[in-house]
This record gives C-alpha cells, structure tokens and sequence, in this order.
C-alpha cells in the first residue's frame, strides 16, 4: 500500500501537468530548421502501475516502456505514431510541424530499451514551404498506405497526402475530403484520429476519422469513414472527461480508440476503447469495451499517440507514446502492451 506521502506527491503531480496542458508548451520551438539527427536518451520502465509489479491489466499484460530525452528542443510534442511492417521502423507527426522518423531497439527480455536513427524534419505545405505559423500545420493523425503518407491536421482542418518514400522533402500530393464540416470542428479538437482500416474487413481498407472533442447536437464525437462502400459520417459515444487522442485497428477490424483526460478535479488520465468494426458504419453512434483506463498512479502522461503492431512473438501489441508539449514538466513514453484476448 502507497503511504500518504507517495499519494499527495501524485496528487500534486497530477495538477501540475493537467495545468500544463491546459495552457499548452511552455517552451519556446524553433523553426526553420532542415533534418536534424536527434540522440535520444531513455530510461526503462519495468512497470505500469507506480510501486507494484503487475503486469496484467484488464485484456492488457504490460511488456515494458521507456522514458526518452533528448538535448535537441525539437524532440517531443508527438501526436501520432505509425510503425512500418517490420515492426521497428516507424514514422510520427509532432503538433508543431515537423517528422520524426526512428527505428525502436529491444534489449535480450524483448522490452523497448532505446530508439536510433532519430531524424525531425520539418513538414512543407502545398507551397512547398514551411509556415512560419505552428497553426499552419497543427499535424494530429497520421496513416500510412500504398505509398503515402496521410496526415490530419486541426485549426486548419485538413488531410493532406505525402508521398512514401519521400514524404520529408515534399510538399503534399493532393487533399482527402474529409466529410465532416469544418464549421462543426473545433478550433483545437477537430480530426485527431487517423486510422486504415485492414483491407479485409468490414470496412475494406477505408480511411477512418474521429475527432478529438468536436461533437454533435447529441453530444457524440464526430467521426466518418472516408472511402469505400460504408462511406459517411458516424459519431463515437463521448464519455465525460476523456477525449479522442489517436486510434489504430486490430487485425479483426476493431478499432482501438485512445482517449485521454486532464482536468483539476480528476488529474491526468489514459484510457483504451475498442469499437466493434461490424458495428462501424454511416449514420450509427458506436460505443465499445474499455480495455484499459489508468490514472496519475501508473506511468503515464499526456498520452496521444497509439499504434498495433505485430510483436517479436506473433502477438498483438499496443505502443503508445505520450506529447510532453516540450514542458520541463512532462516527459516522452513510450510504452507497450500485449493484447491477451
């Protein structure tokens, strides 16, 4: 049992990055800058829950995860991740603009223990220039699919396509029309998951979107399917407190949801929703099972970015990685997950 010195420290904790949140990063980001090669420091982490050693969470069993740091300022801010088939390599998108490619490294156990061949570089619009604004390019999903890279971004609602390989030193190819209303999108809460669909299930490789915390007259998330036979819009059951930060399918055609809450009265929570692909089509609202749902009493942060990947073994694994919004208060995870169903 924690001693009530290890709870407040918490407590006091889960105040201070839900205030830093609240008011967005605290540290001034650079820009203008071409690929930069960023070493990156990390810390293992040998467990989930502060102070225990469990490992079985729910439908989840924790497989390991890291704390990364790096001297470079641009490093951080990730908002989503996409592995490459290989299930090292992987491409993510920073909120202010930039790529971040690197490739994960294991330790002899098979857990996360360091990233290499770190690279940022900032984003081009369809000018081929990089905005001087960070609101320009606000990038929050990220999809990888037939040679193209797709990225949505919010504030100035959009999904635009990159070419793959290539994406880093080219503007975009084209836009995605992305149904739902920008009117009916939130300033900073619009598009923030970007998901492909597997190709044979129910919704045949579509594009998937779910906004962060736009909503309708009902009160549901926003969300629609881009592409194919379903496509149209759906709204996604909003819980109170948690918000839509990224999603990624499972093989079988569920989506996985991440969602994430801060709030003064609650703190800084994580949460894991898994949508039924059968029940995922135009005019519905869809709700699912909570897989997961952590507080500030497991190491977590501000947790926005979620991926499936096949792991070492053949198993489903979940990575996700946490926005630190470059604060001094927070910090880079990465963590992984084992889905035992």
């Amino acid at each position: 049992m924690r001693d009530k010195r290890s709870r407040a420290s918490l407590s006091r904790k889960s105040l201070v990055v839900a205030a830093t949140l609240a008011v967005g990063s605290l540290v001034p980001v650079p820009i203008g800058a071409s690929t930069i090669d960023v070493p990156v420091s990390v810390r293992q982490l040998s467990g989930f829950e502060v102070g225990t050693s469990a490992k079985r969470f729910g439908k989840l069993e924790f497989i390991g995860g890291m704390v990364m740091s790096a001297p470079e300022k641009l490093f951080g801010a990730i908002s989503s991740i996409r592995f490459r088939p290989n299930g090292e390599d992987f491409v993510a998108v920073l909120d202010t603009g930039h790529w971040l490619t690197a490739r994960v490294m294991r330790d002899a156990a098979g857990a996360l223990s360091g990233l290499a061949d770190v690279r940022i570089t900032p984003m081009l619009d369809m000018g081929g220039r990089e905005p001087p604004r960070k609101m320009e390019m606000d990038a929050e999903g990220l999809a990888l699919r037939d040679g193209k890279v797709i990225v949505s971004y919010e504030q100035r609602h959009r999904i635009d396509i990159y070419p793959d390989p290539g994406f880093e030193t080219s503007r975009p190819l084209g836009r995605l029309p992305h149904l739902i209303p920008n009117n009916e999108l939130r300033h900073n809460g619009g598009m923030e998951a970007l998901a492909v669909s597997p190709a044979d299930s129910p919704l045949a490789g579509a594009l998937v979107v779910v906004a962060e915390k736009s909503i309708d007259a009902d009160g549901n998330l926003l969300a629609a399917i881009l592409e194919g036979p379903l496509k149209g819009t759906f709204a996604v059951t909003h819980h109170p407190s948690f918000d839509v930060t990224d999603g990624a399918f499972l093989p079988n055609g569920d989506l996985l949801l991440l969602e994430r809450r801060f709030n003064f009265a609650e703190g800084v929570g994580m949460r894991i929703r898994r949508i039924r692909g059968a029940d995922t089509r135009p005019g519905v609202v869809v709700d699912g099972e909570i897989l997961l749902e952590a507080g500030m009493a497991y190491q977590i942060d501000n947790m926005e970015g979620m991926d499936v990947v096949k792991g070492p073994d053949g198993s489903t694994r979940l990575i996700i990685v946490s926005d630190d919004n470059h604060s001094f208060l927070q910090r880079n995870l990465m963590l992984e997950f084992k889905l035992v169903d």
